[in-house]
């Protein structure tokens, strides 16, 4: 990832999107086009408006849209006779997402202004990644890599992420290394590198029938034909955008991809 986004130049062959070798593109236009969610988040001391809009570019209704594309809050009616509203679509309380389930842990509600501690410390890992995630909607890139996002959450979380990103980032290109193979088996294209090389580039069900090293991870991780075939008709369902995958097939990574 760090060539892509060019904070190491490559010494030999070269990168391109949409035909265009990055080399020539500068860094500021260049990365402001891409959006990234890693495995470890950095969030910043400040507040959540300052982590998901640091320039002050959005409006905070486009931020309360990305925080609840995220999860991380939800719509709720107001109280009789209260109500926190900030425009002219109507009174609306905000809540905690995870507040809203009565068999789930209550957390503090989050709102624009809620305190962000250095590094992020007083929100929980999965908080972060949906803040993260929340941060790439805000930033409408045409590209978002998700760096083995989801390695690090419960699988709660993982379909809160793999979900907001079916329906936030369509008609986008996302570039996925995923720890866990069902969240990528529904995807356009899966690439299976070994050793540092290429061994599998093709769709889900052109690599299961190939019978090579995706398949045999699929089938260590219990993943059957029909469970491949229903993750391709769900993720590429109409208004659905993804692109390519990348998976480790060495002997030992099992289901990790890289």
């Amino acid at each position: 990832m760090s060539t892509l986004f060019r904070l190491v130049e490559i010494s030999g062959g070269h990168i391109t999107i949409d035909g265009i070798d990055i080399s020539t593109i500068g860094l500021h236009d260049l990365r402001s086009r891409l959006a990234i969610i890693p495995q470890d988040p950095t969030l910043f001391k400040g507040t959540v408006r300052s982590n998901l809009d640091p320039f002050n570019e959005h409006t905070d209704l486009e931020l309360w849209s990305a925080l609840r594309q995220a999860d991380l809050v939800q719509d709720q009616p107001p109280p009789t006779g209260q109500g926190s509203s900030s425009d002219n679509t109507g009174e609306t309380a905000i809540v905690p997402a995870a507040a809203a389930s009565p068999n789930r842990d209550q957390q503090p509600s989050v709102s624009l202004d809620s305190v962000v501690e250095e590094d992020g410390l007083n929100f929980s890992l999965g908080q972060r990644q949906l803040m993260a995630l929340a941060r790439a909607l805000v930033r409408n890139s045409q590209i978002i890599v998700c760096d083995e996002a989801t390695s690090s959450v419960d699988m709660e979380t993982d379909d809160k992420i793999q979900n907001t990103i079916a329906t936030g980032f369509k008609g986008k290109t996302l570039l996925c290394i995923a720890h866990r193979l069902r969240t990528i088996i529904g995807y356009d294209r899966i690439c299976v590198m070994d050793s540092g090389r290429i061994a599998e580039l093709g769709t889900p069900l052109e690599l299961w029938h190939q019978g090579g090293i995706f398949k045999g991870m699929c089938e260590r991780s219990g993943i059957r034909l029909d469970d491949l075939r229903g993750a391709v008709r769900e993720l590429n369902a109409p208004g659905h955008d993804g692109e390519s995958t990348t998976s480790d097939g060495s002997e030992n990574a099992k289901d990790n991809l890289e």
